[in-house]
C-alpha cells in the first residue's frame, strides 16, 4: 500500500506528495520541523514537540497554517491512514511559495507537510555493543548566529559534520562549539557518567534542548541520580565511566569510543543500560 502523506490540506499518495519549487523551504531552507515518535499507536510527548515547533515558527516570524489542536489531529490521522503503530512522524512548516528572492513577506501562506513512516537510525548491534564516534572539524553554529532552539529546515551545518564521520566509517560525529566545549552530535544530545553522576552540556553550549534529553534527565532524577548541566570537554568524555547519546529517533545509544579511544570499559555501562530500560518502559506505557 502506498504511503499517504499530508501536504497542504490533504492526504495524497507518496508519489503525488509534491511542493512547489518556489517554496522557500526548498529554495532557502526557510522553515522549521519536528521529528516525533509514536509507540503502540500513541504519539510520545506530542504536546512538547508541537509546542517546540510553534515556538520555532514564532522565532522566525512564520505564521503556522493551522492550530496546535488541528496539527495534533493531522498527526494522529497520519498514523491511522498508514496503518502504523510504532512510527516516526516528520512535521514540517515551510515559509511557503514566493519568488526567487529572499523576502519572506512575498510568501503568502506557510506550507505544511506531515510524513509518517518507519525509521531505523543506527544498526541494532550498535545498541548492544555501543558505537564509536569521532570529533568533527565542523563546529556547531554559534547561538548568536542562529539560536539552536530553532529547529530549522537548514541542517547543512549538521550534514557537513555527519559527512566527516561517514568518510571515516562512523555513524555519528561530535560537534564542538566555538569555545571548544562539546555541543552535541549531528542529530543527538550527549551525556556522560562520572562516579555515578550524569553530566550533559547546558543550553548555553549551543545545543538543541532535546525532548528525549529532558525525558532522560527526568528519568535519571526519578532514579535518584544527580544530573549536572555543565560544560563538557573531550577530556571529560575520555575519562568518563560511560557515555551515551539521546534523540527522538535514536532514543538512547551507548558511545564506547571517541576518536579511537575507549570510554570506560568499552561497552554499554550499567547506568546507560538502566536508563534505556526506563525509557523503553515509559514509551510503551505512555
Amino acid at each position: 500500500m502506498s504511503m499517504q502523506v499530508y501536504v497542504n490540506g490533504a492526504f495524497v499518495a507518496e508519489s503525488e506528495a509534491k511542493v512547489s519549487v518556489f517554496d522557500h523551504g526548498f529554495l532557502y531552507g526557510d522553515g522549521v520541523f519536528e521529528g516525533i515518535r509514536a509507540y503502540a499507536g500513541k504519539i510520545f510527548k506530542c504536546e512538547e514537540h508541537i509546542d517546540r515547533l510553534y515556538d520555532s515558527a514564532v522565532a522566525i516570524c512564520l505564521t503556522p497554517p493551522c492550530t496546535k489542536a488541528q496539527l495534533t489531529a493531522i498527526c494522529e490521522e497520519s498514523l491511522k491512514v498508514n496503518g502504523l503503530s510504532d512510527a516516526y512522524l516528520r512535521v514540517i512548516f515551510s515559509r511557503g511559495v514566493g519568488d526567487l528572492g529572499l523576502n519572506p513577506r512575498l510568501c503568502k501562506k506557510a506550507g505544511l507537510v506531515v510524513i509518517a513512516g518507519a525509521i531505523k537510525l543506527y544498526p541494532p548491534q550498535m545498541y548492544e555493543k555501543g558505537m564509536e564516534i569521532m570529533t568533527g572539524a565542523t563546529p556547531r553554529i554559534p547561538a548568536e548566529a542562529l539560536n539552536p532552539k530553532i529547529k530549522s529546515l537548514n541542517y547543512l551545518n549538521n550534514i557537513l559534520a555527519k559527512m566527516e564521520g561517514l568518510e571515516h566509517g562512523m555513524e555519528e560525529t561530535l560537534m564542538l562549539n566555538s569555545q571548544g566545549f562539546v555541543a552535541e552530535a549531528t542529530g543527538d544530545n550527549l551525556f556522560i557518567v562520572r562516579d555515578g553522576v550524569l553530566w550533559t552540556p547546558p543550553e548555553e553550549a549551543g545545543i538543541l534542548l532535546g525532548i528525549t534529553r529532558q525525558t532522560v534527565i527526568d528519568l535519571a532524577r526519578e532514579a535518584g541520580l544527580t544530573v549536572l548541566e555543565k560544560n563538557v570537554s573531550r577530556y571529560d568524555i575520555f575519562t568518563a565511566d560511560e557515555c551515551f547519546l539521546t534523540g527522538t529517533a535514536a532514543e538512547i545509544i551507548s558511545v564506547t569510543k571517541l576518536d579511537g579511544r575507549c570510554i570506560g570499559q568499552g561497552q554499554p555501562g550499567p547506568i546507560t543500560t538502566d536508563l534505556l530500560g526506563r525509557f523503553q518502559r515509559l514509551t510503551r506505557e505512555a
